[in-house]
């Protein structure tokens, strides 16, 4: 890796990388190649992704601090830097929340947006950022799988294979750690 000490790439994480994400692609071809309004969201994904990734570089950084302060410095200073966005975009006084929804709001929040946080710093320092970033190609997997779950969406073919793909990747990433650098 460029950017981190002691994990460098090699041929099999190479592999494994490549597999994950030729999974994620081939779940998402026909959305992204059949709708010129979805190539803007593609492209927004991928540099959401990209910042996950160099979130995580600087995070290493920072390891000898514990998960907590990492996690709470990064929300805190993640809700300096949106509320005012918020503010002026979102223009919030002129809404009249519930209080349920007020509370939805508070516990995703703290809970799972803190526990998200916490077991992603957890997974950086004792898998390391290759294995961390590749993990995250779980995610939109598992959005279609609670879609199946929630929202009556059907499981395809395409899925099952998608997901088979980024399994495997995982895999190779992680048995990669024991073999010599490139």
């Amino acid at each position: 890796h460029f950017f981190t000490k002691n994990e460098k790439i090699n041929l099999l994480k190479s592999i494994g990388i490549m597999l994950g994400f030729c999974g994620i692609i081939f779940l998402f071809t026909d959305k992204i190649l059949f709708n010129e309004n979805n190539i803007w969201s593609a492209l927004i994904i991928l540099l959401a992704s990209t910042f996950y990734v160099v979130g995580g570089v600087l995070t290493l950084k920072i390891t000898n601090k514990s998960n907590e302060n990492v996690t709470t410095s990064i929300l805190i200073w993640a809700t300096i830097f949106l509320l005012p966005l918020s503010l002026f975009f979102e223009q919030p006084w002129n809404l009249t929340p519930r209080l349920d929804s007020t509370i939805s709001l508070i516990y995703l929040g703290i809970f799972a947006t803190g526990i998200a946080w916490l077991l992603r710093f957890y997974i950086l320092k004792n898998n390391g950022l290759v294995f961390q970033a590749q993990v995250a190609y779980l995610i939109p997997i598992f959005g279609v799988i609670l879609g199946f779950l929630f929202l009556n969406e059907v499981i395809t073919s395409k899925v099952i294979i998608s997901l088979i793909a980024v399994i495997i990747g995982i895999y190779i990433v992680k048995k990669g750690n024991k073999f010599k650098i490139v």
